[in-house]
């Protein structure tokens, strides 16, 4: 609906500076004020079914009874209204229902931030700073704690049947227990559709990892409807394929060539890195498994004096490592991709990174599930070559993928 330039110049004809609009009393504010007490007029006039001093709302059994003062936060500050009032107390007004004190996307405000991992005395100090409100820890609690029944719904979602890819991967968090702060693995699943796009299929927070809960996970994303996953890519975790292949016997399991290269990488002194990294990539660049195999050797002997626990790592977990060599390259590309783990991990480390430790576990999930969604707003497109990969997988995971 659009708004007479009349109006408009009406409204802005004192106008001198910004202050006049935006200001602690500027038109804006009056203006909201203004509306929002004639709307809930308008509501009550409709709630009793007459106008003001109107001769019809005589012996009607009820009738006004004056206003009662509510003080809104906003994003233009503190709002001061007049709430009108019925004699039977029946008004439920709906544009600032009862019990509300927060108005036009005052909440969203507080999520988003808490989202990108500002703690509850920052968002305070930001409130105060841009829209000159006070809020108390306990309503920033109150809006963020709104979020964990959203939580749990999104947790147990129905899942698709068909994920041809799943990353496994986790990130540390500190979390108080019983007394305690210790360190936690978050474990997240992110899931590839058919169609190439990414999805956050859960998080798990858990202390010690290992088949008994690998498999409760495992469980549980089928009980959501997942019915298979061609290629799962995994650390190396002990127990992780075991589970997965009691519930999913088909699943190819390859351990995360991002995993192995960033292990080996964690012995390494600084002055060494590049060189490292160079003669990894011989490995896992490598056209086939047997020269990956050669250029595993010459890693050895190369390296071995110094950091003998590298060739180590690869040569346990080659089992794991070495179906990577009988993908083409756009699956093989699929699998290594950085940007489906790393970028993820960094943007999570990031938003966790100001907390000191999480009072409990239902405070760490909440951070993670919405900084989660906003990450995942982001994954609108399939990634890189999908096309071609998921080609190539309806020929070697053959009758698999749907018609």
């Amino acid at each position: 609906m659009a708004i007479r330039n009349e109006l408009v110049d009406e409204l802005i004809k004192d106008y001198k500076k910004p202050e006049d609009i935006l200001g602690e009393n500027g038109i804006l504010k009056q203006l909201t004020k203004a509306i929002l007490e004639r709307t809930l007029s308008a509501e009550l006039t409709h709630h009793l079914g007459y106008e003001k001093h109107a001769p019809e709302g005589k012996n009607k059994g009820n009738s006004r009874n004056g206003t009662s003062g509510k003080t809104l936060k906003s994003d233009l500050g503190d709002l001061p209204i007049e709430v009108p009032r019925d004699r039977n107390s029946e008004f439920e007004p709906q544009i600032i229902k009862k019990g509300q004190r927060r108005f036009n996307g005052f909440d969203d405000k507080i999520l988003s931030m808490y989202a990108r991992g500002m703690t509850t005395r920052d968002i305070q100090a930001h409130l105060l700073d841009i829209y000159k409100v006070e809020v108390s820890a306990e309503l920033i609690s109150a809006v963020t704690a709104e979020v964990i029944e959203e939580v749990k719904e999104w947790q147990n979602r129905p899942l698709e049947e068909i994920y041809p890819i799943v990353y496994f991967d986790a990130i540390r968090v500190k979390v108080r227990d019983e007394g305690h702060v210790i360190n936690k693995a978050a474990y997240l699943a992110i899931g590839v559709r058919l169609d190439g796009t990414k999805d956050i299929l859960g998080i798990w927070l858990e202390k010690e990892e290992g088949a008994k809960f690998w498999l409760k996970v495992i469980t549980e994303l089928q009980s959501r409807g997942l019915k298979d996953i061609f290629i799962a890519c995994v650390d190396g975790l002990k127990g992780f394929p075991d589970a997965i292949e009691s519930v999913f016997p088909a699943t190819q399991i390859q351990v995360c060539i991002v995993h192995m290269v960033r292990n080996s990488m964690q012995y390494v002194s600084w002055k060494d890195r590049k060189k490292l990294v160079t003669d990894l990539k011989c490995i896992y660049q490598a056209v086939t498994e047997e020269q990956a195999l050669d250029a595993l050797t010459a890693l050895e002997q190369k390296w071995d004096g110094r950091y003998p626990m590298i060739a180590k790592s690869w040569r346990n977990n080659w089992t794991r490592l070495s179906p990577f060599f009988a993908y083409p390259t756009e699956i093989r590309r699929a699998i290594y991709t950085t940007n489906a783990i790393e970028s993820l991990n960094n943007s999570l480390r990031k938003i966790t990174k100001n907390r000191g430790a999480f009072p409990n576990d239902e405070a760490a999930i909440k951070l993670l599930y919405m900084a989660l969604r906003n990450i995942m707003k982001k994954w609108t497109m399939p990634i890189r070559g999908w096309g071609t990969a998921i080609n190539q997988m309806s020929i070697i995971f053959e009758n698999r993928i749907p018609k």
